[in-house]
C-alpha cells in the first residue's frame, strides 16, 4: 500500500461504489442490463445500449485483449516517477466493454495489440484497490 501518496485516487460515487467494492474483494464487476443482456463500463444509472434502468452488478471474467496502448515515459507528476516507463492500455473485456487501465508484468517493448490479458489488483489504500492487467499465458 505504500508508494501511492500524491496519486490521483478514484472517488467512489453511488454509481461506482459496487465496482470499487468488487475490486477491494479481488473481483472485477461490470453492470449487466436485465433487458438487453449487454454489459457496460463505466458504471451508469441507465443502460448505454437500450436506456433501461434494469442494471445489475455481475462478476466479470477479468480477461480481455489489448486493443491499443501507449508507453508513458514522462510521469504526469512526481507521484508516478518511480513507475516510468509504464503502459496505459485500452482493454477489450471478454464481456464486450472497453476499460482503460495499466498493463503490468510486461516490458514496454513486449506489449502488443491483441495480447491476451487478465486482471490483477493493486491495493492503494484501505478503501481503494485498482484493477490492472497483465499478460495471460495459456494454463497447463
Amino acid at each position: 500500500m505504500t508508494g501511492h501518496e500524491g496519486k490521483n485516487f478514484p472517488q467512489p460515487t453511488r454509481e461506482t461504489l459496487p465496482f470499487w467494492e468488487g475490486c477491494r474483494s479481488g473481483e472485477l464487476r461490470l453492470q449487466r442490463c436485465g433487458d438487453c443482456g449487454r454489459h457496460q463500463f463505466y458504471p451508469r444509472l441507465m443502460c448505454s445500449h437500450c436506456n433501461s434502468e434494469a442494471l445489475a452488478w455481475v462478476r466479470a471474467s477479468g480477461t480481455g485483449t489489448v486493443s491499443s496502448f501507449t508507453v508513458v515515459r514522462r510521469p504526469v507528476s512526481q507521484a508516478y516517477a518511480a513507475e516510468t516507463p509504464y503502459i496505459v492500455a485500452l482493454i477489450a473485456l471478454a464481456e464486450g466493454p472497453t476499460m482503460m487501465s495499466n498493463l503490468v508484468g510486461c516490458e514496454p517493448d513486449d506489449a502488443a495489440i491483441g495480447m491476451a490479458v487478465e486482471v490483477v489488483f493493486e491495493q492503494w489504500s484501505q478503501e481503494i484497490t485498482v484493477p490492472k492487467f497483465r499478460p495471460r499465458h495459456p494454463r497447463p
